[in-house]
This record gives structure tokens, sequence and C-alpha cells, in this order.
């Protein structure tokens, strides 16, 4: 078994995503898990990209203001149809994760933004940070065809907890007909940026 790369300093998890969590042990990265409870609400007008680079930030302070003597890292995703558009949320139910659903199928394409802040507690002015943005392509389903497709995918309740209404990693891999981007980005975390920043910001000075 191959052993799990360790960073030095350590490194801190600030998010409870069980999908980020898992892309970081895919890589063998060693990490701890530290989730933070910040205001995730959109600001009118405010661009998608914008948006989840504050929350990344936003994430990372709040975990370095506990103190972890280390390496930082936070994520955020948002899905989105048009920039001047706030992005989608969770649904509150089936009826609604329906609606999201079936609107990302009428537009055949969408776009998930993940961004991601890399903070050296020791030294706050470290700090890597980029935003990935990936345009997926939803299946060219319409009619019946995609209402048997939606209520299958809905019964298996997977849409619940995710902005838009899917997770791609999931059952809806088969919703999907193709991404143009990073896969991992729509997943929850760009791994291999978040992988270069890890090796930059701990490369010796």
């Amino acid at each position: 078994m191959l052993a799990p790369v360790v960073t030095s300093p350590p490194l801190l998890l600030a998010s409870g995503s069980p999908r980020r969590a898992e892309l970081l042990r895919a890589a063998l990265v060693d990490f701890e898990v530290g989730p933070v409870d910040c205001d995730e609400t959109w600001r009118a007008g405010e661009a998608p990209r914008s948006y989840v680079q504050r929350l990344a930030r936003a994430k990372a302070q709040l975990a370095l203001d506990r103190g972890f003597p280390g390496l930082v890292l936070a994520a955020d995703t948002a899905v989105w149809t048009d920039e001047a558009l706030a992005p989608l949320g969770k649904p509150v139910d089936r009826d609604d994760a329906r609606r999201m659903l079936t609107d990302l199928f009428v537009r055949r394409q969408h776009f998930v933004s993940t961004a991601f802040a890399l903070i050296d507690g020791r030294a706050t002015a470290r700090t890597r940070e980029r935003v990935i943005t990936t345009r997926v392509w939803m299946r060219p389903l319409q009619g019946e065809a995609l209402a048997r497709v939606l209520e299958r995918y809905l019964d298996t309740d997977e849409w619940t907890d995710k902005a838009g209404g899917y997770g791609i990693q999931g059952h809806a891999a088969g919703l999907v007909e193709r991404v143009d981007g990073s896969y991992t980005a729509v997943v929850g975390l760009p791994l291999a940026e978040v992988l270069d920043a890890l090796a930059d910001i701990c490369r010796p000075r």
C-alpha cells in the first residue's frame, strides 16, 4: 500500500464534504478535517466566480481563526447558467429538484465554478487561490424520455443537499453527456490545481 503524502506543515481541510475528502485521499494526501460554519448567502449582482472565491477565502479564514498551526484548504462550488443570475442552490424538495434539472436539460449546457483557498496559517501572506470553471453538457433528452430519466434519478434521493440538484460522481453521471474542463472541480475540488498549489506552498524558500 502506498503511503500518504504528508505535507509540512500539516494540512486542514476546512470542509465537511465527503467528496472533497475522497478526492484528497485518492491523491494520497494526508490531512485533517475541520468543517466551518460559513454564511453562504449570495450577494445581488455578484458574479458566480467572485461568489465562490469570496466563500473559499471566508471559510479558510474561519478555520485559521481557530488557531490551526499549519495549512488550511477551503473550497466552494457553484452551479450556474448565467453570470447575471444567482447560482443554483440546493433543492428544497423533489419538485424543486425536478424544476432545476429540467431547466438544465432544456439549456443543454451550464457551468460549475469551484474556488479554493490554500493559506499557510504560520504566515498568512502565503496564499494560493484559484477559481476553476467547467462547462457541463446534459444529454439531449426531452419529452417523455427526459421525464422517465428524471423520475428514476429523483427516486434515488441523491439530489438532496446538492447544488443544482445533482452530483456528477453518483447516479447523475448518467444525466451528463460531457464536461469541458475539470471533472474533479465539478465534483467539488479541482484536484490537479490543488496539488500544484500544495507543492508550491510547501516548497522550501
